[in-house]
């Protein structure tokens, strides 16, 4: 359903929560991605890429941008995302190869 065509917060409620359902999901893909990056870095010193950061949050906000969404905003919370993924990461690394 549209959320332009609903007309009750139950149903905006529902909207938002099917979403987050999806985010979960998709997040978990991600943090599958970071589990084989500490499984193919070769070193530990390799987790944190300071140029990839900025490359990966530059493509989130230009991406936010061309969908009319807010790019500092956005920008903000992929920082917050990367972030995370960079200490799941260190995390994984330590836990099978440290």
């Amino acid at each position: 359903m549209n959320p332009e065509s609903y007309t009750t917060m139950t149903q905006v409620r529902a909207g938002v929560d099917n979403l987050d359902s999806q985010i979960i999901a998709l997040l978990a893909q991600r943090f599958a991605h970071m589990r084989a990056a500490a499984r193919i870095k070769p070193d530990r010193s390799a987790v944190r890429d300071e140029g990839r950061k900025a490359q990966v949050i530059a493509n989130a906000v230009a991406e936010a941008e061309a969908q009319g969404l807010p790019g500092d905003m956005i920008g903000t919370l992929w920082d917050q995302l990367v972030e995370l993924s960079i200490a799941y990461e260190m995390d994984e690394y330590d836990r099978t190869r440290g």
